[in-house]
């Protein structure tokens, strides 16, 4: 005779993996969001961001006060930054002049019909670049110079790759190098992309002209402006939703680097908050006296890997280890400010490398090794060591910030492949993989 089955036990258990697999999915579309918050329907999670679009909206709007719009044709998770000043964030490659040229390039889109050329899209960009208000600051534009051609195409692969263009027919180089109406592209325009390339809860035009906001920062704060209960709880909200996007947009929050107001409820709230994230999310939080950081272990969660192949890299993990060492060679003395502690001058960081070269020259690559290059390299290793709060810049002067002082290198581990080497050391931190 059979056993009966305790079909109760097993209800419990298929229960249990639903709801696992639900909390799963959830896991990975917040995730997804967070990298592309811009998000068309060809994008490899956008089916669990629908599945999971009631839960998602919840959660972010509680969480960090972030709004998110889903439909079939794509979703928009409205993030904006605790600090709006900070100098390490944008586009790759982007500059104040580029910016420009991007929002002239949308404001031609919101003008434009289903379907728009290169050559087209560059003509009316023109019209617009001819404003005297833009003329006024020194911006000018043609397409008579090949590296101007240039710039346009940067955008437009930029639009490519948010989703707002979709290339139909047609080569970029080719318009890069001819410049003529024979090399051309043709793209459709998806305008649901394009509404929500902007961020911000109140449209730049909306403000009569005899209220709008005059200095730049004055501008930035206008388009985020959000209501504040006026409030205990409302003013605790707040407190919660702006650090909360610090440690899910930031690589690091430092204790000493926040408002007195928002350090007290930091230091009440942090264990709770991080536990909170970290279970949404699958990151690590990493606690120490100086802050907290939420560490990605897979490095999915963040535009500047570290440790990562090539060059630059290299050198940046080199930098990276000398000023760590200065850092806590200065606090072992005990007897420097903390604003000097482990100081050093960019062209001392050049020199730095110069001397490298001579070591591990044979690893890097042709150009890298050229009389001067170093400096080049110095400025890409500073770079990416401030957009993941590693160290902050003076003037010429590189400050390290306390998460750097965890940081070391392991013995070297030279592997030869068929016709490449790796960098002959590999890093170690518990800070890496930050967001």
């Amino acid at each position: 005779m059979k056993p009966r089955r305790d079909r109760s036990s097993e209800s419990r258990v298929i229960g249990q993996q639903q709801q696992r697999q639900q909390h799963e999915e959830l896991r990975t579309a917040v995730r997804a969001l967070l990298m592309t918050p811009l998000m068309s329907p060809g994008h490899e999670d956008f089916a669990a961001v629908r599945r999971q679009a009631d839960a998602l909206r919840e959660w972010f709007v509680r969480e960090a006060g972030w709004q998110l719009h889903i439909d079939r044709e794509g979703a928009r998770l409205y993030k904006r930054p605790a600090d709006l000043a900070d100098p390490t964030r944008g586009l790759p490659d982007y500059d104040r002049r580029r910016y420009v040229l991007l929002c002239l390039a949308c404001a031609v889109l919101e003008r434009a019909e289903a379907q728009i050329t290169l050559h087209l899209l560059g003509e009316r960009l023109l019209l617009f670049a001819a404003e005297p208000a833009l003329a006024s600051r020194g911006f000018t534009f043609t397409l008579n110079a090949q590296h101007e051609r240039r710039e346009l195409v940067a955008v437009c692969r930029t639009l490519l790759d948010l989703g707002v263009l979709q290339r139909v027919v047609g080569d970029e180089d080719a318009f890069v190098h001819a410049g003529g109406e024979q090399a051309d592209a043709l793209y459709d325009v998806h305008r649901r992309a394009l509404a929500g390339m902007l961020a911000a809860g109140r449209g730049p035009s909306t403000w009569p002209l005899e209220e709008a906001p005059i200095t730049l920062d004055e501008r930035l704060h206008a388009l985020v402006d959000e209501y504040v209960a006026d409030s205990d709880e409302g003013r605790r909200a707040a407190l919660r939703h702006q650090l909360a996007r610090r440690l899910l947009d930031d690589p690091v929050v430092y204790t000493a680097m926040l408002e007195p107001e928002v350090r007290a409820y930091f230091v009440n709230q942090r264990g709770t908050m991080a536990a909170r994230l970290c279970e949404a999310t699958g990151l690590t939080a990493e606690q120490r006296a100086e802050g907290l950081a939420l560490v990605d272990g897979t490095g999915a969660l963040t535009d500047v890997a570290m440790p990562a192949e090539g060059t630059e890299a290299h050198a940046t993990l080199l930098v990276a280890e000398v000023l760590a060492v200065r850092l806590r060679q200065s606090k072992s003395k005990n007897d420097m400010e903390p604003a000097s502690i482990g100081l050093m001058r960019e062209d001392d960081i050049a020199a730095f490398l110069r001397e490298a070269r001579q070591r591990y020259g044979r690893y890097w690559r042709k150009s890298a090794r050229e009389p001067g290059a170093e400096r080049e390299l110095a400025a890409t290793a500073i770079d990416r060591l401030e957009k993941l709060q590693l160290i902050a810049r003076d003037a010429d002067t590189v400050r390290p910030l306390p998460a750097l002082a965890r940081f070391a290198l392991g013995e070297a581990e030279i592997r030869e492949a068929r016709e490449t080497r790796v960098a002959p050391r590999q890093a170690t931190a518990d800070f890496f993989g930050l967001i």
